[in-house]
Formats: structure tokens, C-alpha cells, sequence
């Protein structure tokens, strides 16, 4: 019997590239047809362009592309988390739109797959994208390894193969922002690898902006690491050191010249911004960590669906 297999794919204003992904996806399994069905299964967040309108047309032409129209944008976490949950296969691939995932790949995390791994991931050893990202990014990775409680996994998105045991995994937890990458690393287990060369964006430019990355990188420390907060209570205790030191130092010194030196206002002005600048370092630390809170106890849901076309 033919197995199943799920291709997710999160698109935003992806209308110049959906449709040469779905034509690369379908001739991969046209090669593998004799041993596995599929499913692209498409879940749009909200796009302002045609995007929809050409999985639309997809879609009335091949009942293996599925859609879901979220009712609004619901932002680069919550939908792919939520597309994957909604696969039937017996494994899941997360692949992007804008073929930044090559799905000539396919073929290699089904192999590691049929091996006995029960989650593959893709992990671009190289990249053809911007060297500064690249490299700001492999930094984060670095730092975030460096400091997690748990075991964390560098340069790798979330492009991957996911078993339906595992998408089971995913489903129970009850989290209404998940951190994706770091849920693989803590439950995925006895992981398979395919490395791989991260080509450039086929068509159009990245959604990702300064505050998307911010915001991925942050919900990776809130998620896995106390050490933030911890440092505020080291530094707390160093700059206290610091200060009683300074200020005996000046004592000392006041004593030993008492009519020629004068303290001024310049060290008194400097000391006022620096404590200050730390303090709202740290103040803006705790407040992440207790907006991570805020989003879990409200117990949203992941994203409201508009439409579904081509589901049983």
C-alpha cells in the first residue's frame, strides 16, 4: 500500500511563486508514484495580492493541492504550526513558497524517513542569501545553543519531514504561539539530517523584516532559556559592587585632597544614564517573558479559517 505524504506550505503575497513550487513538488512524485500518494496542502495568510486566485486555480485543476484561507494574518508562527497540524499524511514536510526549500530534497528525507527517523531536517550548511543575514543569523543560533536548557539545533527553519506520530506531538501541545524550531529539537528525538545549500528567493522579496526576526529570535530565549533574566540579577550585583567600590574609591581620594578635588557633575551624570540604560534593558527582558505568559493564558486560538477548498 502507497504511503501518504503532506507538503505544507505557508504563503503571504507568494502569487509569482506558488505555482513554480507546486509544478516542482508534483514532478517529484510523479518520479516516486509507484510508492507514495500526496497532498500540498497551501494555508494562506490573508494575502493582499493574487495569491489566492492562483491556488484557486490549482486547486479546480488537481485535487491533490488543498487550501486554507486564514480570515486574517495571523503572522509567520501561528500558521505554519497550524497548516502542519491539519496534514493527514503519514509523514509532513514544511516547505516555504518561495523555493528557499528545494524540493529536489524530497527524494533524501524520504529515504532518511523509510530509515527509522521519525522527523528528518533540512540544515543549509551553506546559504546564496545577503552574507550579513546569514550571518546575524548563524550568530543567533550560536547564542541561543549556547545559553538554552534544552538542546537546540543550528541553522535549521523548520524545513523538514515530520512523522504523523510526531504531528500527533504537535497537536497535543496546547500552545497558542509555539516555537517550532525548538519543539523539534526537544521532542523530535533520534534525528535524520539532509544538509544543503540555501538558494536565493526565486521571485519578489522577503516578508521578513527586522521585527519578524526580533520577534523569533525572542520567543526562542523566552521558550528555552532563564538566563536572561538571571543576568539581570548578576549585573544587578556587579554594578552594585562597582558602585560601592567607586564610591569608597572617591571618599578615599576626597579625604587625601579635601580643598583641591571636586567631584563634578560629569561622573555623576555619566553613572545616572548607564544605571538607567540597564535598568531598562532588563525591565524590557521581563516584559517579553511576561508577554509570553499574557499569550498563553489567554488561550487564543492558533487562526481562524475564511475557507477550505479540496478537503473531505
Amino acid at each position: 500500500m502507497k504511503k501518504k505524504i503532506s507538503i505544507v506550505t505557508p504563503c503571504y503575497n507568494e502569487e509569482a511563486n506558488v505555482e513554480e513550487l507546486y509544478r516542482q513538488v508534483k514532478a517529484q512524485f510523479e518520479e516516486l508514484s509507484e510508492l507514495y500518494t500526496y497532498e500540498h496542502i497551501f494555508i494562506d495568510n490573508a494575502s493582499t495580492d493574487r495569491t489566492v486566485e492562483e491556488l484557486k486555480k490549482l486547486a479546480a485543476a488537481d485535487k491533490n493541492v488543498k487550501i486554507i484561507v486564514n480570515a486574517m494574518n495571523f503572522g509567520h508562527i501561528r500558521s505554519p504550526f497550524y497548516g502542519l497540524c491539519q496534514a493527514t499524511g503519514d509523514a509532513a514536510m514544511l516547505m516555504v513558497a518561495d523555493l528557499q526549500d528545494p524540493p529536489e530534497l524530497i527524494p533524501q528525507f524520504l529515504q532518511q524517513w523509510e530509515a527509522g527517523h521519525r522527523v528528518v531536517i533540512g540544515i543549509k550548511n551553506k546559504s546564496k542569501e545577503n552574507p550579513v543575514m546569514y550571518g546575524l543569523r548563524t550568530l543567533f543560533y550560536k547564542m541561543i545553543k549556547k545559553i538554552s536548557e534544552t538542546r537546540q539545533i543550528e541553522n535549521f527553519t523548520g524545513f523538514g519531514l515530520y512523522d504523523k506520530t510526531f504531528i500527533q506531538l504537535l497537536r497535543s501541545i496546547d500552545d497558542p504561539y509555539p516555537y517550532m524550531r525548538g519543539l523539534v529539537a526537544e521532542y523530535g528525538g533520534d534525528l535524520g539530517e539532509v544538509f544543503y545549500t540555501q538558494p536565493k528567493r526565486l521571485h519578489g522579496k522577503t516578508h521578513n523584516n527586522f521585527y519578524t526576526l526580533y520577534d523569533m529570535a525572542m520567543l526562542g530565549f523566552v521558550n528555552h532559556s532563564k538566563v536572561p533574566l538571571r543576568m539581570a540579577s548578576f549585573i544587578g550585583f556587579l554594578c552594585s559592587a562597582v558602585s560601592l567600590l567607586v564610591a569608597l574609591i572617591y571618599f578615599v581620594y576626597k579625604l587625601c585632597y579635601w580643598d583641591s578635588f571636586q567631584v563634578g557633575q560629569a561622573p555623576l551624570v555619566i553613572g545616572m544614564f548607564f544605571f538607567a540604560s540597564v535598568q531598562l534593558f532588563f525591565l524590557g527582558i521581563v516584559g517579553e517573558y511576561v508577554g509570553s505568559i499574557l499569550t498563553q493564558v489567554r488561550r487564543r486560538p492558533l487562526v481562524i479559517e475564511q475557507e477550505r477548498i479540496n478537503f473531505e
